[in-house]
């Protein structure tokens, strides 16, 4: 078979051999290609080609046996030389490929700065992989996530990107065959153990349930249910519907206690600490909240140290229940439909499963490889579901024998029942017609994930300049504080002068602007006034900036002259003080209640009459009066015919007046008196 002189190496290799997997010669695909490609197209005609031939490949692959190609490695052999293949296509990228070769080794060189959370990291990756993947050629992240386009077993086209970037972490974000072969072999090994686990006792599963997840035999770590001060060990197991906790006997499992995670808004499950005699002691629990429950639905994950089970377990609770609640919000109603989307779920619970075993030293992050869980979270992830939910509607209904749901089919997983076997051969027919769909819409997709990414790149970005400042203490984040607040110290003077006719002409100026906005009804001009003059001191603080050149930073001193002594006696008078505001609040609202509930009589009908008269005076007098008729009080109060006219007496009357009422008693009253 001839070569074809425009494509790479490894293109040319990977077309021969999807022309053998294809049982066509290599002009019949040209001339098929030819047929339907577009020169006006996006893209290369190499690289077109070769999307073409990997297409093709893959529909061939995924209708055979993939365990056994798993095993014996000729589907991760293709399948990446298909990532490589589509990653150089030209044959120009031959000379690009060793250059960066060449800057790889050299880049090997120098160490890796990994994040504290990859410091302790798999052997495999830190010291085998440079071993056996020195002058291998590896694989990019868009390469990467392209193949999920086309084959969704090892990443799922919506996610990929997330877990590419955990997964190549310790490797500078590039995918040698060894990490990806081992990764597959492990997401096939985790299928064949989930389908070994016996079902949860006394309960019938559905036939499109899957168990997912099982801990508390005696393979694995303890699993313990707490009822009140009681304890229960037994096993939990997670399917795509519901947990199941079977509760340990003597010989035998007891019946299993189902916890329904179909249920939508009600329910919830959340970290929860315990510890003997109900002492919140270890935080390593999970309450699953529900009306059916009247308590609760206490599970308890004992490990030494941290809490990891704790929260895998509940990441994966989280993941199944967002999922119930996408398929309501977005009616999905077809079973291929529904089932499509449960597939795509399992499958990143089963690649989660994989990573857990290739890192068990650094467990990676839950929520890179869930696709709920991620998008619940990152910003703008619901925009990605949305266009998730347009891919499950409108492309999910037709037979793809590389979706998902096909996928897990084709790896023996025998309890999926008859979901896809009972599609009609119209949808067949509906193939053609949704493939440029369906790449319209995978286009459309792409750009939400990369428009999240950048999002949450820059909240990343904001978030760490917050850092220094959140992990200060007391004295200095009320140092910055006061510091932060000098603008408006500095404005009180000015404000004082205008008050207390320091400056007789500007307050003047202030009562008149005053009188007249409120009388012509402008205060939303005034408002508008206002945010126009913030808006062009906002430019000239930017102009300021960019002028001078100066990063804008506030400077705080935290020096002071007390001693260590002197520290603690005006700590205790600051405490002090506040213990008597709190009580000078706790005997305001008492007397207030008093007036309210008529305790102190004479003067509750003193409040009702005075209210009744004003209630009169604001039904007849414009409240645009009152308001300029008060802003002139206050500041004839204040100036000196105000003071010569003030009445230190009637104050005197209003404060004994106020302190002649009486309030309600109050008993405190602790846990063993109620």
């Amino acid at each position: 078979m001839r070569k074809m002189k425009h494509l790479s190496s490894i293109a040319n290799d990977v077309v021969l051999r999807c022309s053998r997997e294809l049982g066509l010669t290599i002009d019949e695909m040209v001339e098929e290609f030819e047929c339907q490609w577009k020169p006006g197209n996006e893209g290369t005609y190499s690289k077109k080609f070769v999307e073409f031939c990997n297409s093709k490949v893959a529909t061939r692959v995924c209708d055979q046996n993939i365990p056994e190609r798993i095993k014996d490695g000729s589907f991760t052999r293709l399948t990446f030389d298909m990532m490589l293949a589509w990653q150089q296509p030209d044959a120009d990228d031959n000379e690009s490929h060793q250059e960066a070769v060449g800057k790889e080794s050299e880049d090997k060189r120098i160490q890796a700065t990994l994040s504290p959370e990859q410091d302790d990291i798999s052997l495999f990756y830190s010291d085998i992989m440079p071993l056996l993947a020195d002058h291998e050629p590896s694989v990019g992240e868009d390469a990467f996530v392209y193949l999920a386009s086309i084959i969704p077993l090892h990443v799922d086209v919506i996610n990929g990107r997330y877990t590419f970037e955990t997964l190549t972490a310790p490797t500078g974000h590039q995918l040698h065959f060894p990490a990806y072969d081992m990764f597959v072999k492990e997401i096939l090994k985790c299928m064949k153990h989930l389908q070994k686990q016996a079902k949860p006792k006394g309960v019938e599963l559905a036939d499109d349930e899957i168990i997912l997840h099982v801990e508390g035999t005696m393979a694995s770590q303890r699993v313990v249910r707490h009822i009140k001060e009681t304890s229960w060990p037994g096993r939990l197991t997670l399917t795509n519907y519901g947990l199941y906790f079977e509760a340990a006997g003597i010989i035998n499992y007891e019946d299993a206690l189902k916890i329904d995670l179909t249920k939508d808004g009600a329910s919830s499950a959340k970290p929860i600490s315990t510890g003997p005699w109900g002492a919140p002691l270890f935080d390593k629990a999970i309450v699953y909240e529900s009306p059916d429950f009247e308590d609760g639905i206490v599970l308890e994950f004992p490990e030494m140290t941290s809490s990891t089970r704790r929260d895998h377990w509940l990441m994966l609770v989280k993941e199944i229940t967002l999922m119930h609640h996408f398929l309501k919000k977005n009616n999905v109603q077809a079973p291929s439909q529904i089932w499509e989307v449960h597939s795509r779920t399992i499958l990143g619970i089963i690649r989660l499963h994989a990573a857990r075993e290739m890192l068990r030293i650094s467990p990676p992050d839950p929520k890179k490889f869930l696709i709920f869980s991620l998008f619940e979270e990152v910003p703008k992830g619901d925009f990605v579901l949305e266009e998730l939910a347009e891919i499950s509607i409108k492309v999910g209904a037709t037979k793809n024998p590389c979706s998902a749901s096909s996928i897990l089919r084709s790896i023996n997983m025998d309890q999926l029942g008859n979901i896809l076997k009972e599609e009609g051969e119209a949808q067949c027919k509906e193939i053609v017609k949704e493939t440029d769909h369906k790449e319209e819409m995978l286009t459309s997709l792409e750009s939400a994930v990369n428009q999240t990414r950048e999002e949450e790149r820059e909240i990343e970005k904001a978030k760490a300049t917050t850092t220094e400042l959140e992990e200060e203490g007391i004295t200095e984040s009320v140092a910055v504080l006061m510091e932060l607040m000098r603008p408006l110290q500095d404005a009180v003077p000015w404000f004082q002068e205008v008050l207390y006719w320091e400056r007789p002409s500007r307050t003047l100026f202030v009562l008149a602007i005053t009188i007249l906005i409120v009388y012509k009804e402008w205060v939303g001009k005034g408002i508008a006034a206002c945010l126009i003059w913030l808006v062009v001191k906002m430019a000239q603080n930017r102009q300021k900036r960019v002028h001078t050149k100066k990063e804008d930073e506030v400077r705080v001193s935290t020096e002071s002259d007390q001693t260590v002594t002197e520290s603690i006696v005006s700590a205790q008078y600051g405490l002090i003080r506040l213990h008597q505001l709190m009580q000078h609040v706790n005997i305001t609202i008492m007397k207030l209640r008093s007036i309210y509930t008529s305790k102190a009589t004479k003067h509750a009908n003193m409040v009702m009459a005075s209210m009744l008269a004003l209630a009169s005076f604001f039904a007849v007098v414009p409240f645009k009066l009152v308001i300029i008729f008060g802003t002139i009080y206050c500041f004839v109060m204040t100036s000196s015919i105000g003071k010569r006219m003030s009445n230190d007496q009637s104050n005197r009357r209003m404060k004994e007046w106020w302190d002649s009422i009486p309030i309600v008693p109050v008993r405190v009253l602790d846990s063993s008196s109620k």
